[in-house]
């Protein structure tokens, strides 16, 4: 982060999340307790507390209602994971199985509902605009996975249905982080909105910059297994970059034997979808889905104009340039 004093205070606080994490997924019943704990124990990045916590700095910084906050963010977050890994049949998740393939796809549903409704509990006490804040962000988050499971409507662009999907999908929650750390702490209105702003973009960053990282990286380094989109036929940037192009006439001979893989080829031998991703990676779309994720981490670092110049607002612009860097 740049700053030793402000680096040291996060990392004692994150390690208090961590606790409190542990002890918000933990349950009397040994099975429950078991699905709760699942992902938690498999790590993460955290970059949802991580923000709560940062942007508190800007108001009377971290109390106890900020760090409610951080906890209730990423209960959320492993929540949708659960739900996500069921509706994309995703067999790892953070180099673990996923926990619809240990116990079910009921049980593991059920986990995400039980996580929901923990985080729920933890901001229900931080009064009735911070529920508010949740109330949309889940509102979002359902949309938005709605929206990407329907597709674009007839007529609409693609791509832009598509950042729209990662906008509600992971840059809600991470605005609503932005939020809570200024809001709890008391930072003024300009700052709490420039903040939120600033959330929202870095999670359109953050999600295509993991598109990139989904086909240029192992399992051993995601924790996922390399090309699950593909072989589901969802489409990420990458392959909409693709269908642009050959929609606009302008895709070369090797982007077309590639779509005519994902869309007529059979992706469900290993063997031949790590043929498909050996082509991908080689291919210069890559490098244009590169280029917007790093657009829109500069689109994210530029709302931070009402913020004042710290070592925590440097922070921030830190934190939106690592989120792309893990592209490289």
């Amino acid at each position: 982060m740049g700053d030793s004093g402000l680096e040291s205070r996060m990392s004692h606080e994150l390690d208090e999340v961590e606790r409190r994490l542990r002890e918000a997924t933990s349950h009397a019943e040994p099975i429950v307790d078991e699905t709760s704990r699942h992902l938690l124990a498999a790590g993460g990045k955290r970059i949802r507390p991580v923000l709560v916590l940062l942007t508190s700095q800007f108001g009377s910084g971290v109390n106890e209602q900020v760090r409610q906050a951080a906890v209730a963010t990423e209960l959320t977050h492993l929540a949708t994971l659960y739900h996500d890994d069921v509706m994309d049949s995703a067999p790892l998740r953070r180099g673990a199985p996923s926990a619809h393939e240990v116990w079910g796809n009921s049980v593991a549903i059920l986990t995400g509902d039980l996580l929901f409704a923990r985080a729920s509990q933890l901001v229900s006490e931080l009064g009735p605009r911070a529920v508010r804040v949740q109330a949309d962000a889940f509102e979002r988050l359902v949309m938005g996975q709605l929206h990407e499971t329907l597709g674009p409507r007839e007529g609409e662009d693609p791509i832009d249905h598509y950042l729209r999907v990662l906008a509600d999908k992971t840059g809600s929650l991470i605005a609503a982080s932005a939020c809570y750390g200024t809001m709890l702490s008391g930072a003024d209105r300009e700052i709490q909105d420039a903040a939120v702003r600033y959330g929202e973009k870095v999670g359109v960053a953050f999600q295509l910059a993991d598109d990139v990282i989904d086909l240029v990286s192992d399992s051993a380094t995601t924790g996922k297994t390399p090309g699950t989109d593909l072989r589901e036929g969802v489409a990420t940037m990458p392959v909409l970059l693709l269908r642009a192009r050959a929609a606009a006439g302008t895709l070369d001979e090797a982007g077309q034997a590639l779509l005519s893989d994902l869309d007529d080829g059979d992706l469900s031998s290993d063997e031949a979808l790590a043929d498909l991703l050996r082509r991908l990676r080689g291919h210069d779309v890559l490098d244009e889905a590169r280029a917007m994720a790093r657009e829109w981490s500069d689109k994210a670092i530029a709302e931070l104009g009402p913020l004042p110049e710290s070592p925590e607002r440097e922070a921030l612009e830190v934190f939106a340039g690592m989120l792309v860097d893990r592209m490289a």
